[in-house]
């Protein structure tokens, strides 16, 4: 993130102003389609981030790639941003929104790597206990690392549980390897 101060000083705007018009969802919404479409195209990050294009082209842009599908509050918003020259940092903006959202709903995210695709009962029950022990509701994000042989990784913010295999097995040969006993024997 090239400038996290502005980025977070945006969204803490649009939080605001969508709180205040009672369409916080809506613009959530708008938000994760506009993440959506900058992760799945990244033509149009270029294109925000160009010092070549106009403003008013960039406008038109967006206005085609969106048109029908965003609220007023957030259409407005990127047209506020395209005029101030600060659609480059939209992508931040986007980022600073989800987090500020999920801080102002309660939510915090979590990641699981598995060593494989876990069901769909599992996962709801490692939600369900890790919503209990955190005591507030969790975004799941899964993914799969065949590296770790068995078990998981669970992460959230700064903390980390290693429950895999592969981590077993790295403490067995350090273990192994600081053995006391081997230099005794020989």
């Amino acid at each position: 993130m090239q400038n996290p101060r502005l980025a977070s000083r945006y969204a803490k705007s649009l939080i605001d102003l969508a709180v205040e018009k009672n369409e916080l969802e809506a613009v959530h919404g708008d938000v994760l389609l506009l993440q959506s479409i900058l992760r799945s195209n990244p033509d149009v990050g270029v294109l925000l981030k160009s010092p070549v294009i106009k403003a008013d082209k960039k406008i038109k842009i967006l206005g085609a790639i969106l048109d029908g599908k965003i609220n007023a509050i957030t259409s407005g918003f990127i047209r506020l941003l395209a005029v101030k020259g600060r659609e480059s940092v939209l992508t931040e903006i986007a980022a600073a929104f989800e987090q500020q959202y999920n801080a102002l709903k309660g939510i915090t995210h979590v990641k699981l790597t598995s060593a494989a695709p876990l069901e769909p009962g599992l996962l709801n029950t490692i939600r369900e206990k890790v919503e209990a022990s955190a005591g507030r509701k969790i975004e799941l994000e899964t993914a799969v690392n065949e590296a770790l042989i068995g078990g998981f990784v669970l992460e959230t913010g700064n903390e980390l549980f290693d429950a895999s295999v592969l981590r077993d097995l790295k403490d067995i040969k350090k273990q192994f390897l600081q053995n006391i006993y081997v230099s005794e024997i020989r």
